[in-house]
């Protein structure tokens, strides 16, 4: 396993031309303290007059990761938590620390009641696998808690948690997103403040400090030229309603609710899978070969995957070409090991979003609809689906996914570097890892069609991560504007839709056009 694994440095949102929406008021609040000493950072704590008694919960599924999630099946946490333990222990001989684990809610309510003889001063949660509902139950003690996310970990649940908290107030609640030590010991650190008789709220406001004092300044962003082209708001809306979004995530046939104006039907996994079975073999074992010659590396993947690989594209695309499509979502880990179908679609996305039509994962609609709509404004730009992480030591966000194109500036663009190896999150199947251009402007959205809103934000490309945890496309960008108010919109969902190139004039002519409203989440 990569040794980056254990390492403890892993630790670690409208407005349209008619109207702007509010920004998060505590992420606008979180501006007005002023930063602490940078010495606050690392220097050992003093030794005070009575020890505290801090809980550390890691919230994940058990020390050896049984299944799917993030990181990966496998994963070993037990490493991660003895260096995190030590670290502290070291770093604050006043404090006395006692780790546990909890799985879910029910776990953690005994923890809360086991806690009520034991003088807990406070507490810190590291979410480490992404959903595990812990937090939330401890926050209720009014006690003061740390929030932490283990990068390439927890991140999911962590953005969406933290953004909940930030939008209902909670009052006890820091957090850290930081990949830096340093910025973890800064913040257990303010557990001082509650020593020396301050509230849990002053608590927090001095992690606030601490984090936008720890965050580099705004980098001066030049960017690659990227000649874009766009179409018309009355163009792109003609070919949204001239499109189809295939949703595939259960044996239902029907029509669904259109999204964003672009029609949606559903399809089953079975005429999926009797597509993949029908596929030209022979045809198959070309993209195999065309795969083998242009792929840096292909890890661990037996040629009989990729042959299964490409007669699923081969299928997807005999399926969208029946069903007169451009777009098609499948909920993929639950289809395979429901067995349902027989092959990962990840290299399938990839070869259609390459060539400008729509692979979209996890039968995500509204991700699906986002890649749908503005590839159809940029003539056949693809968009990214990911899993994004913040980490506010690099001042850096990193959309991360197994499925990634390598024609991001459309099919008859060059082409980057990729990889082909194992689906992440399993070690299954085959995906790839595509080295994504640096130094251009990016654009990224999320649609609500409930809301009728448009979630935008705009980066700067600047490398990609090779960390072996969590999805294998990681592009590292640094988000222009405020970096704190990027931590408020994830309660709309953790998925976001990257697009290489500036479409902040399109997207709100759009937005104007459909009646819609453009919320700017940095």
């Amino acid at each position: 396993m990569n040794t980056k694994n254990n390492s403890i440095h892993s630790f670690p949102g409208s407005s349209s031309r008619r109207r702007f929406l509010s920004g998060c008021a505590a992420c606008a609040a979180c501006m007005t303290f002023t930063p602490l000493a940078s010495s606050a950072m690392t220097s050992p704590s003093p030794v005070l007059s009575k020890k505290m008694r801090i809980r550390i919960i890691y919230a994940l599924h058990a020390v050896v990761q049984p299944r799917p999630d993030w990181p990966n099946k496998g994963f070993d946490f037990g490493p991660v938590m003895g260096k995190t333990n030590t670290m502290l222990i070291k770093q604050f001989p006043d404090m006395e620390f006692l780790p546990v684990q909890a799985k879910d809610k029910a776990e953690a309510e005994k923890i809360l009641t086991g806690d009520n003889s034991q003088n807990i001063d406070g507490y810190i949660v590291f979410q480490m696998n992404c959903w595990n509902q812990v937090m939330q139950t401890i926050a209720t003690s009014g006690k003061p808690l740390l929030y932490v996310d283990f990068q390439f970990g927890g991140s999911g649940g962590f953005l969406v948690y933290t953004s909940k908290n930030l939008k209902t107030s909670v009052a006890n609640v820091g957090f850290v997103a930081s990949s830096r030590p340093e910025d973890l010991i800064g913040a257990v650190k303010c557990f001082e403040v509650v020593q020396k008789g301050g509230t849990p709220a002053e608590f927090v406001a001095a992690v606030t400090k601490l984090r936008i004092a720890s965050t580099p300044l705004a980098s001066k962003l030049n960017f690659k030229e990227d000649k874009l082209q766009t179409v018309s708001a009355d163009e792109c809306m003609r070919r949204m309603k001239n499109s189809k979004i295939l949703m595939v995530s259960d044996d239902k046939t029907a029509p669904a609710e259109p999204m964003m104006g672009i029609p949606v039907e559903h399809i089953s996994f079975s005429e999926v899978n009797k597509a993949w079975e029908k596929a030209d073999q022979e045809e198959a074992r070309s993209i195999v070969e065309r795969w083998q010659k242009k792929a840096q590396e292909i890890i661990d993947i037996p040629v009989e995957t990729l042959q299964t690989s490409a007669a699923m594209y081969l299928g997807m695309k005999s399926v969208l070409k029946k069903h007169d499509a451009n777009a098609i979502t499948i909920n993929c880990l639950g289809g395979f090991y429901g067995n349902h179908i027989h092959a990962y679609p990840c290299l399938g996305f990839y070869e259609l979003n390459n060539e400008g039509l729509v692979g979209g994962c996890e039968c995500d609609v509204r991700s699906a609809a986002t890649m749908t709509a503005f590839n159809l404004m940029t003539n056949g730009r693809p968009g990214m689906i990911s899993d994004p992480v913040i980490d506010t030591s690099k001042r850096q966000i990193i959309y991360a996914h197994c499925v990634a194109p390598s024609k991001v500036f459309g099919p008859q663009g060059p082409a980057n570097p990729f990889t082909i190896m194992t689906h992440s999150e399993d070690r299954q199947g085959a995906s790839v890892r595509s080295i994504l251009p640096a130094d251009y402007l990016t654009t990224t959205l999320q649609i609500d069609q409930k809301r009728k809103e448009i979630l935008f934000h705009q980066a700067k490309a600047v490398s990609n991560d090779p960390d072996d945890r969590a999805c294998r496309t990681k592009l590292m960008a640094e988000p222009i504007g405020d970096m704190e108010k990027l931590f408020c919109n994830w309660d709309w969902g953790w998925h976001r839709v990257t697009f290489y190139g500036d479409l902040k004039e399109p997207v709100y002519a759009l937005a104007d056009k459909m009646g819609w409203k453009v919320e700017e989440e940095a």
